[in-house]
């Protein structure tokens, strides 16, 4: 299931400075974790779409990289996020 524009503004609504801060760290992370939810979610179903599996990994690298890029420069909100979406580290 695809990002609706609702549910990317509510996620940047939550996690942005304002309305329109698409670009920041912590909302590009929670973009992402939604999509990598979606295509787990997935491939649950259809273990054997290699191109989505693809796909995921390479969400999930991105993904790394902005995390990693968050820990070395806001701490205190690099744990508060992976808290508040879930993620393990």
């Amino acid at each position: 299931m695809a990002l609706t524009k609702e549910q990317k503004a509510e996620l940047v609504a939550k996690y942005g400075e304002n309305d329109k801060d698409t670009g920041s760290t912590k909302v590009q992370i929670a973009i992402l974790t939604y999509r990598i939810n979606a295509l787990t979610a997935h491939l649950k179903k259809h273990a054997q779409d290699s191109h989505t599996r693809r796909g995921l990994f390479i969400l999930v690298g991105k993904r790394r990289a902005f995390l990693d890029y968050l820990a070395r420069t806001d701490y205190d909100g690099y744990k508060a996020l992976i808290a508040d979406l879930g993620i393990r580290k």
